[in-house]
């Protein structure tokens, strides 16, 4: 699933590709994608796009007046290209879920949204104001602005008997973290992803702090000025326990661990965040005797 990094790369392509164009044609090929019926989703057709802006995981392609807004979820991407086809696309078939063109100074451009496997989740809605998408008016605060500081968190996660794992996860709480940097920066920060957030004390949660930053500043200098296409590939490089279950540690060179859920796992260095002990599973969230 892209995070805050990979999405703010996708943002700022498209904004550099696509600001000044005009929507020529929006098709939907599968309408369990469009969330939303009114203004319809042709209303952004013969617009020009003002930016392209980042809320959270959503992005938002503003034109004047009316804004298209899409979430990638788990398994969503986005395909861009510079000779779009002119092709109608066939109702439900393939995995492109929506096709976007453009026409500008510099020649026609072409957006689509595709969508591997089974279980779909991409959501695109049409709206006047991003703010009326409920994921987007419920979103935490962003980690890169200036009101989130150090105190924010400690407040936020002082008021939670959530496991930090969970609450870092949370877009209510904090906008754009997603499974596979929570394990990062739980693993920066050597703090276990079972700990209890208000368990945490002050400097634990500036260590915590510092790691959101560091993290995601990181992986946010990687993703600047990518193409779609090498973003994914951009991310996994540069990832050190997410992902790498049985391989060693690059900090400690102990064996990566993962505690599996029903659609997703997380990863952790024993050494580096649980002083040594193995996670148990979900259901008794305590330590392995």
């Amino acid at each position: 699933m892209p995070e805050l990094p990979e999405v703010a790369g996708l943002a700022a392509f498209l904004d550099a590709q696509l600001r000044g164009c005009v929507v020529t044609k929006l098709q939907i090929t599968s309408f369990a994608v469009l969330k939303t019926a009114d203004p319809p989703f042709t209303a952004v057709e013969g617009r020009t796009v003002s930016g392209v802006r980042r809320f959270g995981k959503f992005i938002s392609i503003d034109t004047d007046g009316v804004s298209l807004v899409f979430h990638l979820a788990r398994a969503g991407w986005v395909r861009f290209t510079d000779s779009p086809a002119d092709s109608q696309l066939r109702m439900g078939k393939g995995l492109i879920a929506v096709r976007c063109t453009f026409s500008g100074p510099e020649g026609s451009r072409g957006l689509d949204l595709t969508e591997a496997g089974t279980k779909k989740s991409l959501a695109v809605y049409v709206v006047r104001d991003p703010q009326e998408v409920p994921g987007i008016a419920t979103l935490g605060p962003d980690p890169f602005t200036e009101a989130f500081d150090a105190d924010m968190l400690a407040e936020i996660l002082a008021g939670s008997s959530q496991q930090v794992k969970g609450l870092l996860r949370s877009q209510s709480v904090i906008a754009g973290i997603g499974n596979a940097y929570s394990d990062e920066i739980l693993h920066a920060a050597r703090i276990s992803p079972f700990a209890i957030a208000k368990s945490l004390d002050r400097e634990t949660v500036q260590v915590l702090y510092d790691a959101i930053h560091s993290v995601l500043g990181e992986a946010l200098a990687e993703a600047a000025g990518k193409p779609p296409k090498d973003l994914k590939d951009v991310k996994r490089s540069h990832l050190r326990v997410h992902a790498r279950t049985g391989q060693p540690c690059p900090v400690c060179g102990d064996t990566v661990r993962e505690v599996s859920f029903a659609d997703t796992a997380l990863q952790y260095c024993p050494t580096c965040q649980t002083k040594g002990k193995i996670l148990a599973d979900r259901r008794t969230s305590k330590f392995l005797k």
